[in-house]
Parts: structure tokens; C-alpha cells; sequence
């Protein structure tokens, strides 16, 4: 895999075009991919961090970071995706691995929940997040709540 350029920033700081890179991506593998119609600008992303892997112009990792309080009593990491083209070769682990250290540091936090489709319940487990819900549906996917604790 190409190495990636890693940015992160808080909300404020993104440039405009950063923000509809991050947009267009979203949208691309949650509504058009995952035919799955949902409120994806739902006013959390004002108060977030936002991890950003690039190789050149292209954003191909993402998630956000969203500090204590706002989705759950603890910090949390959401939205998180690999582009089509990039998945099965790192980066998505490395995107979460970046995750997890930011998240930490940012917040001097010991646990981060998460809310993971169920079908990435193992992948999330290799990164030592631990199933702490039955399986619940949220915009009709099944859903997990999972739970990193240092």
C-alpha cells in the first residue's frame, strides 16, 4: 500500500475543500454503497476532530473523533471508512490505530465506545474493542456498541 499523508483537525479548521472530500466519501460508501438512506450531517461533525488519510490528492481513510459527552458519556470514533479501492490492504486498520492515539491523547481518555456494524465485530475485536451490547439496527444495519479500554 502507498503510504499515507495523515491530517487531523477540528472542525473549524477544515478547509472548504477538505470538507466536501470528506462529504463526497461519506456519502459514496454509507448512502450510495450501503443503499443505506440516513441524516449523515446530523450537527455532531461541528464538535469533532476529523482523521483524514491521503495518498496525494485522494482521501481514501476517514473518521471522526468526537469528544466526551456529545454521542456518549465517553469519547467515541465514528463514521469511520476505507475507500473501495484501498480496502483489505491496511489502511483502515491503520486509520484506526491513528484513531485510538489521537482519541487518547486529545481527551487524556481511558475508554472509547464505538457503535460498529456487526459484520466488523472481529476486525474491531483485533484492535481490542470488546462487544458490551446485543445487536441492535440503526438506519437499518445491524449495530454493535463496542467499548477500548486502556
Amino acid at each position: 500500500m502507498t503510504t499515507l499523508h495523515w491530517t487531523y483537525k477540528p472542525f473549524a479548521d477544515l478547509t472548504l475543500t477538505e470538507l466536501y472530500t470528506i462529504m463526497q466519501l461519506r456519502n459514496e460508501v454509507f448512502v450510495v454503497e450501503q443503499n443505506c438512506v440516513y441524516q449523515d450531517a446530523d450537527n455532531k461533525d461541528l464538535s469533532c476532530y476529523h482523521l483524514c488519510g491521503w495518498d496525494g490528492g485522494l482521501l481514501v481513510a476517514y473518521c471522526r473523533i468526537l469528544p466526551p459527552g456529545l454521542a456518549y458519556t465517553e469519547a467515541s470514533i465514528g463514521r469511520v471508512l476505507t475507500a473501495a479501492a484501498y480496502r483489505k490492504k491496511g489502511a483502515g486498520r491503520l486509520l484506526m490505530q491513528k484513531a485510538i492515539t489521537e482519541t487518547v491523547q486529545q481527551f487524556n481518555c481511558s475508554q472509547i465506545i464505538i457503535s460498529a456494524q456487526l459484520y466488523l465485530n472481529k476486525f474491531y475485536q483485533s484492535l481490542s474493542f470488546e462487544q458490551i451490547s446485543d445487536t441492535y439496527l440503526e438506519d437499518g444495519i445491524a449495530h454493535i456498541k463496542m467499548l477500548f479500554t486502556i
